[in-house]
């Protein structure tokens, strides 16, 4: 049966569009090893003119808002367009931190304790501090990459933060402070276990960007039984939140040994150094046979549906 086209949409809306637009170069270059390749660098919100659902599947690199929240997904459902990686359904849950917490919490993987509230109603520093001490995370409940991301450590900064925060809803997480953690899943299953090591003791929107000031080790240097563990949790939290394809799990491992889910990200960065190219590097995958291997199911879906009785 003829493959389809491959249409690799990248850039967007969001305030990650240039970090999508890398992304995006690079899947585009590797797909075409395997299948016809289109990019397309988006610059609304809509679908691009010419996708047909009889000749393309479509690998977003789009991240943030729009890419990862269920957006374009919820578009490309109505145009009957197949897609690689999660459906609408699952990629808004994913990008809502709140509801992913309370997701994964009841398939029994660990979050750190926190709150959240609406910029309009928020918490006073005082309370906050009584509840999770004076070492808190601040950060936007529905944006991604650590877009808004605050590590506060004194309540006199915790005061200046909320006094800020103007509208939207927010979450406020006791710190965990530890070890970062990383893992890149596919069909399902989890694969290397990558560690993050900040210069600066934060993995922010700097850090992550900003070449050489992290260190990344993969595989992460830690005993088989805590790594084991750590794919289990991944798993784990990937059913639950009803991911598809693909998606990467964050963690944070505390000094007593104990690990925390931060977040699921559904459409991971995607250059050849990126996060989840390491974790499947760790399992005998290079860059280009992690492409293919990420848009699979999506083909073998495109071919079902053309197979079907009309």
């Amino acid at each position: 049966m003829k493959a389809p086209i491959i249409a690799v949409l990248c850039g967007g809306t969001s305030s990650e569009s240039e970090v999508s637009l890398g992304s995006g170069k690079a899947v585009a270059l590797a797909m075409t090893f395997a299948y016809p390749t289109e990019k397309i660098a988006l610059k609304d919100e809509a679908v691009p003119a010419g996708l047909d659902p009889r000749r393309h599947v479509v690998c977003s690199t789009l991240h943030g808002t729009f890419g990862e929240d269920g957006g374009m997904q919820r578009l490309l459902d109505a145009a009957g367009i197949g897609y690689a990686g999660c459906d609408a359904k699952g990629s808004d849950l994913c990008f809502d931190k709140w509801r992913t917490r309370q997701t994964v919490t009841a398939a029994d993987v660990q979050v750190a304790p926190g709150c959240l509230f609406n910029a309009t109603d928020k918490p006073s520093a005082a309370a906050v501090v009584r509840e999770y001490g004076e070492q808190v995370v601040l950060k936007p409940n529905r944006q991604g990459s650590s877009v808004g991301l605050q590590i506060l450590s004194t309540r006199a900064g915790l005061e200046v933060a909320l006094a800020g925060l103007r509208k939207g809803e927010w979450i406020l997480e006791k710190r965990i402070i530890g070890r970062e953690f990383t893992i890149g899943l596919l069909r399902g299953r989890a694969m290397g276990v990558v560690e993050i090591v900040p210069q600066s003791g934060v993995f922010d929107f700097t850090s992550k960007y900003t070449k050489g000031l992290t260190e990344y080790y993969a595989p992460a240097s830690i005993p088989d039984e805590l790594a084991a563990e750590m794919r289990t949790a991944a798993e784990a939290a990937f059913a639950a939140c009803g991911c598809r394809d693909y998606a990467r799990i964050d963690f944070m491992l505390s000094a007593e040994g104990e690990f925390y889910l931060l977040e699921i990200n559904t459409l991971p960065g995607m250059k050849e150094t990126s996060l989840l190219p390491m974790s499947a590097r760790c399992v005998g995958l290079d860059f280009n046979a992690l492409c293919r291997e990420m848009v699979g199911p999506a083909v073998e879906r495109f071919h079902l549906a053309q197979s079907a009785p009309r």
